[in-house]
């Protein structure tokens, strides 16, 4: 067992990474986690089976190179959520109540101070401690604004001291005691049945879980010092199917849990996205009315200020990513745009499942 340096801290630290096909990544996910100021009493890499033997070969040369154990997953189709409730099966009852798991990435980057915030979060009665992350380079216009909406997501946890809608699936800290009351609510359903601790059938099994979690009682929060970087999504198509899932998916985990205290902030979210996108739309179809009718536009003082306003605002709030950033942001147009783009993408996901159209991860 590793010496925290904290008095009466028995309790070990296991890190679950499931992997399928980061070979260019896992490398550096194992050197941060080896390069914690709380260090990990143990590294599991969970590998599920690639089309691609070689790649599969690959990570496992490279997990066991950093002194991490493998598993390999068998029959698993479910993915993420599958591979890790294969894992967390086979050793949640090796462990006591007072233990942690760290489920990250295996394309996730974790500062050196990761574990020991969460874990000390942790001591303090909560049921699982995620934290905040920052988008790595690349992506060109696509990458930059997600880097900003990234550093922005920060700022506005931190200034809610660690409060949080979801915990996120880039890396986590769990008690075991609150994964064990997670399957054992499911089995009497108390919990939306599932197959695991995971829910297999949600597009968003972390925001799932996270329900679930504040649902048996159980704290969670985002320590402002917890942090990490993981990659962006690099053109647009990509990024537009990974929100359409998380959006789509965090409605549908709302409208099987129902309205209660617990998802009330985020049925008032969706209305206020909803909203937001209509007036979007009806904006933007008045000024292409008034530029077709050939009335013109006339700029109100008031549009003005509130325009100049919204630029300060966009400027302070990427401050964290240097004054480059602060600059490009208070164009407004450019993050304007990128905005209605992530509204289109929400009334897409309404419709997706107002139709019960076919889900896609």
């Amino acid at each position: 067992m590793i010496d925290t340096g904290l008095p009466g801290d028995t309790a070990t630290v296991t890190v679950l990474i499931p992997a399928y096909k980061e070979v260019d990544s896992l490398r550096h996910v194992l050197e941060a986690l080896q390069g914690q100021t709380r260090p990990a009493d143990r590294i599991i890499v969970t590998l599920d089976p690639h089309k691609d033997g070689g790649r599969t070969q690959e990570l496992e040369r490279i997990a066991r190179e950093a002194g991490a154990e493998v598993w390999h997953s068998a029959g698993n189709r479910h993915k993420k959520a599958g591979n890790l409730n294969g894992a967390l099966d086979r050793l949640l009852p090796s462990l006591s109540d007072d233990d942690a798991i760290l489920i990250q990435d295996a394309d996730t980057y974790l500062d050196p101070h990761f574990i020991e915030m969460t874990h000390r979060k942790m001591r303090q009665g909560y049921g699982a401690v995620g934290g905040n992350f920052r988008g790595r380079s690349g992506g060109r216009l696509c990458g930059t604004f997600q880097r900003n909406e990234f550093a922005r997501y920060a700022r506005d946890t931190a200034r809610k001291h660690g409060k949080v809608l979801c915990l996120t699936g880039t890396a986590c800290l769990f008690k075991v005691e609150s994964l064990k009351g997670v399957l054992a609510a499911r089995m009497i359903g108390r919990l939306p049945a599932a197959d695991g601790v995971y829910d297999t059938k949600a597009l968003t099994e972390d925001n799932e879980l996270t329900l679930a979690l504040k649902h048996l009682g159980w704290r969670i929060t985002a320590p402002a010092r917890a942090t990490m970087s993981t990659e962006v999504m690099e053109t647009w198509g990509a990024l537009a199917k990974q929100r359409l899932r998380w959006k789509r998916g965090a409605l549908e985990n709302l409208i099987d849990y129902g309205l209660t205290r617990y998802t009330t902030e985020g049925w008032v979210r969706q209305v206020i996205a909803f909203l937001g996108a209509s007036i979007s739309t009806v904006y933007i179809g008045s000024i292409i009315w008034f530029l077709a009718s050939g009335t013109g536009l006339r700029i109100a003082p008031f549009w003005l200020a509130f325009t100049a306003f919204y630029a300060i605002e966009r400027a302070i709030t990427v401050k964290s990513r240097g004054w480059r950033a602060s600059v490009a942001s208070m164009l407004v147009i450019p993050e304007w745009l990128y905005d209605l783009f992530l509204q289109g993408v929400h009334i897409r996901a309404l419709a997706a499942a107002a139709l019960r159209r076919e889900r896609s991860w």
